[in-house]
């Protein structure tokens, strides 16, 4: 096939050492673990009535903005047609005269991936091997953070912002970012982070959860942080951590986080690593007060170990007051025994998202920020090994992670986001096993990457 090109041609129309894996699959009490060539040109048309999407820039009296994605196949389509995309939002009416083509060669378009759940502040992406050292404690882990934070020459934004651009490259269209709050760090990671999201925000969309790695309660002065982040606007997101396990106070952390939430009018995002009644007392103490703060669709919580292993009763009783509450989870799809149980949970209306976690930080040497290769993850945890199962994978990577950050989805309908990567391949399914190159990633309608790199 060609590479995708484009001109301004008229449009024709378990035991073992301490990991993050064996902390992430083993003891609940180890919580804390912690995302050219010219394109051919048809005959010219008469000029076409304006899109419904274009009313705005008509108002406005800007011309709208249309781009036409020739000769792609959106989820795999037989046969190859027409994109048309106005002012960012796809358009089921025809292109006027003079529209900007981007050939795409047949390749297929699929909707771009969301990250609901990574760690770009903690990462060493881009820059010189780290070489990690033993650890049998998340203390040990939590220390090996602020050591390696501090041996850093990049600062937190710099890295931040490799990782983040190179997970576009890698068809990602938006990212919730947790970035850890503590005594030890100040703001200095979330404020990171807004930095890299600003100098991206033409190409990624993302949601900033201020959390507290070290603790909401058992670290002194970290409380005070989150309330500050939240007050100046810096966050998005309120976060905690296995309210019982490792804060040992289920009631307190509780109270404070989702205070700050009430107060300040942001979301709360906590991680919940503890597994059997302890993760079920904070799932119920969360389901409280979301209930009673009515703070229903701005609440989730991350992991959730203790739920795989319920039996169908208990999994049923406690979905139906996620759906109830509209509460949302994630998952980063670690073991076949840990990975959410997405489609029961769907069954009530449980949005679930799919993330990253950490990527080659002090914690592992391990991630990519690549969403396809997760939704490959996900695919090889859960054994799937049917057409429609692999389908799925891909929907929890793309729609699942939209519907947790509350983004629309990028399903190539009439007023949708033009957000979709083009890949060579056969079909969806055999794109989830094999993996292609990301040829382009276009963002609102503009080509942000090619052939794997970022377009700065």
């Amino acid at each position: 096939m060609q590479s995708p090109t484009s001109s301004d041609s008229p449009s024709p129309g378990s035991p073992g050492p301490l990991s993050r894996r064996t902390m992430l699959a083993g003891a609940a009490a180890l919580a804390g673990a912690t995302a050219t060539a010219a394109a051919t040109a048809g005959p010219a048309t008469a000029a076409a009535p304006v899109p419904a999407e274009a009313a705005a820039s008509r108002a406005s009296g800007r011309r709208a903005r249309t781009v036409v994605f020739r000769n792609v196949r959106p989820f795999g389509a037989a046969k190859p047609r027409d994109l048309v995309v106005v002012d960012g939002l796809v358009s089921d009416r025809p292109a006027p005269h003079g529209a900007k083509v981007v050939d795409g060669g047949g390749r297929i378009a699929l909707p771009s991936l969301v990250d609901a759940h990574i760690h770009p502040d903690k990462t060493t992406w881009g820059g010189s091997w780290v070489s990690r050292r033993p650890a049998n404690a998340i203390a040990d882990y939590v220390a090996q953070d602020v050591e390696l934070f501090r041996s850093q020459r990049r600062p937190v934004a710099e890295r931040a912002y490799g990782l983040m651009s190179h997970a576009v490259s890698r068809g990602t269209r938006g990212m919730r970012a947790h970035a850890d709050v503590a005594p030890a760090y100040g703001l200095a990671g979330v404020e990171g982070v807004a930095e890299a999201r600003e100098r991206l925000r033409h190409a990624l969309d993302v949601q900033i959860v201020a959390f507290p790695q070290h603790g909401v309660v058992r670290t002194p002065g970290t409380a005070a942080l989150l309330e500050k982040a939240a007050r100046e606007g810096l966050i998005d997101m309120i976060g905690g951590i296995d309210p019982i396990g490792f804060d040992n106070a289920l009631d307190d952390q509780l109270d404070v986080v989702f205070g700050i939430a009430d107060r300040h009018g942001v979301g709360v995002d906590i991680h919940l690593h503890d597994r059997g009644e302890k993760g079920m007392k904070a799932m119920r103490g969360i389901v409280e007060r979301t209930r009673a703060l009515s703070l229903g669709g701005k609440v989730t919580v991350s992991h959730v170990f203790c739920l795989p292993g319920l039996t169908d009763r208990e999994l049923g009783s406690m979905a139906a007051d996620l759906g109830d509450q509209d509460i949302a989870l994630t998952t980063v799809a670690p073991s076949d025994s840990l990975v959410l149980p997405i489609a029961r949970l769907r069954e009530h209306g449980v949005r679930v998202g799919l993330g990253s976690d950490g990527v080659r930080d002090a914690w592992s040497p391990f991630g990519n920020a690549d969403m396809m290769h997760r939704a490959h993850i996900l695919g090889w945890v859960t054994d799937v090994r049917l057409d429609d199962e692999l389908r799925d994978c891909y929907d929890v990577a793309a729609h699942g992670g939209a519907d947790v950050m509350g983004l629309a989805h990028a399903d190539f309908k009439a007023g949708a986001p033009a957000d979709f990567v083009l890949v060579r391949g056969e079909c969806l399914p055999q794109v989830v096993v094999d993996m292609p190159r990301r040829d382009m990633v276009v963002h609102g309608g503009v080509v942000v990457a090619r052939d794997g790199e970022f377009l700065a």
